[in-house]
């Protein structure tokens, strides 16, 4: 099968297509025949190899899992043998620990769901890492309710055009950070009011949130705790950091000073759960959450992709296509 591997760390450049063996599947897990992949931040982090502490898990010198991808859409190919929730032909999408960069990848029955109805694959296939996230950080983790205020820093980004998009259906006042040239798409999403980050810096604004989801990481904590309540919530979802211990730093502190104030300052639960991506495709079955798409690349192309997700502050999301129908029904 075709696939993406890397040898190396490095840039986009260590990126390359391969004829590799298909993966083998265990009795808990699914093989599927890969329609789509979603371009996501630990993308990069897995090919990088930064910050360099991250290796403890990815491998030392060189990545321990050669192939890349982490979200993925596509047709159940085979199943295991305990596997109860999907049969072949079945159409899922989910995430896999590396792997999704390919033609076929095998993934835990645990981590999968029947694809969205309403979705192509390539949209379908930008979901899990990002709205899983967005909805768990503002849900579960936030514990954002009916009426409160929430600010999106990022709001343009992946996970930020599904937070502002959820915050919208939990029935939150939802104010959105982004680039003037960003500024519609954020309001087309549901937010009630958009902030210039290049003209305005929200930090210093007098206003109080009782919920700022963080995905870029460009404002100390301490501005940060100025503009929550004082009971208010920060959640921390991203944040490049440092080269050698990356946000893990900023993390720490965190919550060090929630041990101490009457603000809750923290991280996502990141829980992957077929649970989880259910309540996703209700969501966006029904209409309240829909994926943006900034541009699709084929396969051979992913290297270009990645190139493009770190260097052109790329909006919303970026998807792979790996294998068309035509392709499936060979």
């Amino acid at each position: 099968m075709r696939a993406i591997v890397h040898h190396a760390y490095g840039t986009a450049d260590v990126l390359h297509l391969e004829h590799i063996e298909r993966p083998a599947i265990t009795p808990d897990e699914v093989l599927i025949r890969v329609r789509a992949a979603g371009v996501n931040h630990a993308d990069w982090v897995y090919t990088s190899g930064r910050p360099l502490i991250a290796r403890l898990a990815f491998g030392l010198r060189k990545p321990k899992q050669p192939v890349r991808g982490r979200d993925v859409a596509g047709v159940v190919e085979a199943v295991g043998a305990n596997v109860t929730r999907f049969r072949p032909n079945d159409a899922v999408f989910g995430e896999v620990d590396a792997g999704s960069f390919a033609e076929y990848t095998a993934a835990p029955e645990n981590q999968l769901a029947l694809k969205p109805a309403t979705l192509t694959f390539e949209q379908a296939a930008v979901v899990p890492v990002s709205a899983r996230t967005a909805l768990q950080g503002l849900r579960d983790t936030g514990r954002l309710r009916s009426g409160q205020s929430v600010l999106i820093n990022g709001a343009s980004g992946g996970v930020g055009t599904f937070a502002v998009q959820i915050a919208k259906a939990l029935g939150a006042e939802v104010t959105g950070v982004c680039s003037r040239r960003n500024a519609e798409l954020v309001r087309s999403l549901g937010a009630d009011q958009v902030i210039d980050y290049t003209r305005e810096d929200f930090t210093r604004s007098g206003r109080r949130y009782d919920l700022i989801l963080d995905s870029i990481g460009n404002h100390s904590l301490i501005d940060l705790r100025r503009a929550i309540t004082p009971t208010g919530t920060l959640v921390l979802s991203s944040g490049t950091g440092g080269r050698v211990l990356g946000p893990m730093g900023r993390i720490i502190r965190a919550r060090l000073t929630s041990l101490f104030v009457g603000q809750t300052l923290t991280t996502g639960m990141l829980a992957r759960s077929t649970e989880t991506l259910d309540e996703l495709r209700e969501l966006i079955d029904s209409g309240a959450v829909t994926p943006v798409l900034e541009r699709t690349y084929p396969l051979s192309e992913t290297a270009d992709a990645l190139r493009h997700f770190t260097e052109a502050h790329a909006r919303a999301k970026i998807a792979i296509t790996v294998s068309s129908s035509a392709d499936a029904a060979e």
